[in-house]
């Protein structure tokens, strides 16, 4: 093209030589005669469009003899050559959409990250449900780790924090098929569900190699995050079960509810609570530090720190204390650790799950989304606590028999039976104040008995068998139980007592 510009200003030069010689008087010839501008863009034309004939040709006719490609990286031609040879020589018919979504997902687990995914279009939609105001499942929050799939918490009032899942537990199997190697995604979409109907969990607690079966009623899950009341001392518990976008103006109103009851203390829990918004979390953390003192820190890929300071504005003054523990993860990790090393505030319960990393979701033009991580979060003095945790300043353990698994109330437990199933009930028992006789597994005559006196008190028939109702008021009542003798907080309480004398 260089060349025909040049061409094409040398001609211009000249334009009133060839006028003058146009109007000289010529003899008739048998030739066309073409001024040279005309004839070098008539090649050029002729050039172009043989060209294009040939590339159109070559790309999709019939008997094509090679693939035009023009990768943006050089890298990426080893994976278009797989893939040209797969769609020409697999011996079956392949799916594209599957081949491309899988070197998708193939590329992001590289990164042997768990926070890190490709989700197609369809895990994309029951993605966006979960940040949303309610989706239909189980209602546990899950995470990957080691292949995997870990309980990271139950949310308040799910059908998986009534069956007893914990945080820990690891998941075994779905409706009886090991999900084993899955990444979280996949995993969730095979535990949710339209709600109403069942689900089969198999999961494991702790070392204990015996796996537990469970049988689930999925159900809506609503997006509730904050949840209070007041004690006859003045002193206020909330919760927050997640950081969603709307958590932050709900903490506010319950806030102002607390003070209009007189608050003189706060208990802040954020127990298995696993995550969610960042600036949620900062805005919440700035209600308790003092504006221009540290929330955190993030640090990116090149090693620049970028430091977030406490927000102006509302500011919570009564003495307070923060609930963690094994699911608190992430945003809940955050906002604990402002809140002790920029103010101060002590923990009281057991070691949070861990998670240092911070993630971003970037929808694609086909609706799928790829969700990665873009740096490390560190604590306000730049503690880095992924895979370590946050532990306590008061260490408070839950009560054994808050751990004891789910009991299955469509099974029959009676008279000489022996399980494990059998054992649990036991020390559900004991801890209600019930009398089974020795803790062996072994449905006795004294474990009928304790059965029989819990039916009489809660006003069930009275057969000395564990199955359906019965079975089901025994967990809840436990539930109820772990609930009024929380020992974390009774410890929180008590700092906060302390500070007021």
């Amino acid at each position: 093209m260089d060349e025909n510009k040049k061409q094409e200003s040398k001609d211009d030069s000249q334009p009133q030589l060839d006028n003058k010689e146009q109007e000289l008087p010529r003899p008739a010839s048998k030739y066309v005669k073409l001024k040279p501008f005309t004839l070098i863009m008539m090649i050029i034309v002729l050039i172009l469009g043989t060209s294009g004939i040939t590339i159109f040709a070559l790309t999709v006719g019939e008997k094509k003899v090679v693939e035009v490609r023009t990768p943006n990286h050089e890298e990426f031609q080893k994976l278009f050559n797989a893939y040209d040879e797969i769609g020409k020589s697999y011996y079956e018919e392949v799916d594209q959409d599957k081949l491309v979504n899988g070197a998708l997902k193939g590329m992001v687990n590289a990164l042997g990250d768990p926070y890190s995914d490709y989700m197609g279009t369809e895990e994309a939609t029951q993605f966006n449900d979960s940040i949303s105001s309610s989706f239909d499942g189980i209602g546990a929050e899950i995470q990957e780790r080691d292949g995997q799939i870990i309980i990271v918490s139950p949310i308040k009032n799910s059908p998986a924090e009534k069956a007893g899942l914990l945080p820990n537990d690891i998941i075994k199997s779905v409706n009886g098929k090991s999900i084993a190697g899955l990444s979280s995604t996949e995993a969730v979409q095979k535990i949710r569900g339209k709600r109403g109907t069942k689900v089969d969990i198999e999961y494991q607690r702790g070392k204990d190699a015996k796996l537990h079966k469970v049988t689930l009623v999925r159900a809506e899950i609503p997006i509730e995050t904050v949840y209070s009341k007041m004690s006859k001392d003045k002193i206020a518990h909330i919760q927050i079960t997640s950081f969603a976008d709307r958590t932050y103006q709900d903490l506010l109103k319950e806030l102002d509810a607390m003070e209009a009851k007189g608050m003189k203390g706060l208990v802040l829990d954020v127990r298995q609570n696993p995550g969610g918004i960042l600036p949620t979390a900062i805005s919440i953390a700035s209600l308790f530090v003092d504006t221009g003192k540290n929330v955190m820190q993030i640090e990116y890929k090149d090693g620049k720190r970028e430091v977030i300071k406490a927000q102006d504005g509302r500011k919570v003054r009564v003495p307070t204390t923060v609930l963690i523990d094994g699911g608190s993860a992430s945003a809940s990790e955050i906002l604990a650790a402002a809140l002790s090393e920029s103010s101060n505030v002590k923990l009281i319960g057991e070691k949070s799950f861990g998670k240092g990393t911070m993630q971003t979701a970037k929808s694609l033009e086909d609706g799928s989304t790829l969700k990665y991580t873009t740096g490390k979060w560190l604590t306000p003095d730049g503690n880095w606590i992924h895979k370590k945790g946050i532990q306590p300043d008061e260490k408070v353990a839950y009560p054994k028999y808050a751990s004891l698994p789910f009991l299955d109330a469509s099974k029959e437990m009676k008279l000489n039976d022996v399980s494990e199933q059998v054992k649990a009930a036991e020390k559900m028992l004991i801890a209600l104040g019930y009398n089974p006789g020795k803790v062996d597994g072994l449905y006795d005559e004294l474990t009928a008995y304790a059965v029989s006196r819990f039916q009489d008190n809660e006003k069930i028939k009275i057969d000395g068998v564990l199955k359906g109702k019965t079975t089901l008021k025994l967990m809840d009542e436990l539930r109820k139980k772990i609930q009024k003798d929380d020992p974390m907080v009774k410890e929180a309480k008590k700092i906060i007592l302390k500070d007021l004398k």
